[in-house]
């Protein structure tokens, strides 16, 4: 009961193929936008806008804790405590200014791979949105026969038991997941389609670490039997 109260909703019990029939009513209504094509374009863009900024701000950070640094170092001697705390603040912010310029660089590098490949995309290539949709009703295909197959269910109960580290941390991700999905008749923007697309790929990592943590317990129980 936990388990359903945690992920259920009202698609949830339709078959994995009526889910993905709304990836198929998404690209069938969007097939000749642009913009929906170029979403992952666009999203690359918003990640490298929103990188820069971040720069930007750790930037300005290490300028404001250097000035600040000096002033007490100034005031109160190289070896006080509170030119000591200053330091180890400004060696923090270099530390982020130096992870900041190295996320700039890897989402620029994202912007170039996403233009390249939509330059060579055509009409017959699956939509953006369309794959993340795919990815979230494959893991929701992989996840259901642990619900509904008694068989299965037996053999994997952990599966289902949210009592179980593994398994509370995928169901609260399938159910984070789920909230992000847009309706098929959403215009997306690009922060939505990141925010779905990270969603999914936490759910896809926390559906393998479920199936590899309880996939061991069987197999350990398995070998302790006569």
């Amino acid at each position: 009961m936990e388990t359903v109260l945690l992920v259920l909703s009202g698609w949830w019990w339709v078959a994995p193929a009526a889910a993905g029939a709304g990836a198929a009513t998404y690209a069938g209504l969007t097939a000749k936008s642009r913009r929906a094509r170029r979403l992952e374009l666009d999203a690359a863009r918003h990640e490298e806008a929103e990188a820069y900024r971040a720069l930007m701000h750790a930037r300005a950070l290490v300028r404001t804790v250097r000035a600040e640094h000096l002033a007490v170092r100034a005031r109160t001697g190289m070896l006080s405590s509170e030119t000591l705390e200053v330091k180890r603040r400004l060696q923090l912010a270099k530390r982020a200014h130096k992870s900041a310029v190295l996320e700039l660089r890897a989402t620029r590098a994202r912007v170039r791979a996403a233009a390249e490949q939509y330059s060579i995309s055509s009409r017959t290539d699956p939509l953006p949105l369309q794959k993340v949709l795919a990815a979230h009703d494959a893991v929701t295909a992989q996840w259901l026969p642990y619900e509904v197959d008694a068989a299965k269910a037996l053999e994997y109960p952990a599966m289902t038991d949210a009592r179980h580290p593994a398994t509370l941390a995928f169901l609260r991700a399938q159910r984070e997941a789920q909230r992000l999905r847009p309706s098929t008749d959403e215009r997306v923007s690009p922060q939505r389609f990141i925010e779905y697309r990270t969603a999914v790929r936490v759910l896809e990592a926390a559906f393998a670490e479920a199936e590899r943590r309880h996939g061991e317990g069987v197999s350990r129980t398995g070998a302790r039997r006569p």
